[in-house]
């Protein structure tokens, strides 16, 4: 599997994304080819949709004030992931973990990170029909068969750092159910599916970076993935909350 970086020009509200991508590859001599993945970051989706709030036009509330006051965060910014949030948990200094269409994220995937000062970015409405016309123009527009992979950033219960997130794909199976195959000693494995899509967000998370990198689309070349012609949202990648081993503790937790 090769990943190529891609750099942009900054995207800004209202911005042509198709017209973006197509540009940026091309000023980089980077044709695309049959079965390419086009990874792009939630944000520069955010920006295009429109999805940033100027903070000082936010009035918190009264239980926003606590939660600001709780885990240190500027009440505007707090005020935004109350509404943004499915639900709240708890949190850390800095970070509450919400749920947020049936990812569990910190601060309901609201973001001040590569925002200009002063606001916020949230996480887009529609990433389904976004993977889906992103794929369908761009394949309009080249006549090749590609698929289209939306990617934010996550985290791993303990461990230091964030990691690449898949929220929506089009064109190819995002999770492989490998329950009933054997291992190499000829085990069935009973409850191993394998997060394909995510797999390969942490691949383009890496060379996206998180800071100044301008570099929010990666194209990835020979990934071993199914493809097909769905396409997935965060719903299609998500489990019951019962065979969650994190949100079974949580349940137990309040049941107790």
């Amino acid at each position: 599997m090769r990943l190529f970086p891609v750099k942009t020009k900054i995207i800004k509200t209202g911005s042509n994304l198709v017209e973006t991508i197509l540009e940026s590859l091309q000023e980089q001599s980077l044709q695309l080819e049959d079965n390419d993945i086009l990874a792009l970051t939630s944000k520069i989706i955010a920006y295009a949709e429109g999805r940033v709030v100027k903070l000082s036009e936010i009035t918190p509330s009264g239980k926003t004030k606590e939660i600001a006051q709780k885990f240190s965060l500027e009440p505007q910014f707090a005020e935004l992931v109350l509404r943004e949030a499915d639900k709240i948990y708890g949190g850390v200094d800095k970070a509450v973990l919400a749920l947020k269409d049936g990812v569990l994220t910190p601060n309901a995937g609201v973001d001040n990170k590569n925002a200009p000062v002063g606001y916020a970015v949230l996480w887009p409405k529609d990433v389904r029909n976004w993977v889906k016309h992103i794929k369908e123009e761009v394949e309009r527009r080249t006549s090749k068969h590609i698929a289209v992979l939306i990617v934010d950033s996550g985290l791993i219960p303990l461990k230091v750092g964030t990691i690449g997130l898949a929220l929506a794909v089009a064109g190819f199976k995002p999770v492989k159910d490998e329950r009933g195959e054997k291992d190499i000693y000829g085990k069935p494995l009973v409850i191993t599916q394998h997060a394909v899509a995510d797999n390969i967000a942490c691949a383009a998370h890496l060379l996206m970076g998180e800071a100044a990198e301008v570099t929010p689309l990666v194209v990835i070349r020979g990934a071993p993935v199914d493809f097909d012609n769905g396409i997935y949202g965060p719903e299609d990648m998500m489990m019951p909350f019962d065979q969650c081993v994190f949100m079974g503790v949580f349940l137990a937790g309040s049941r107790g």
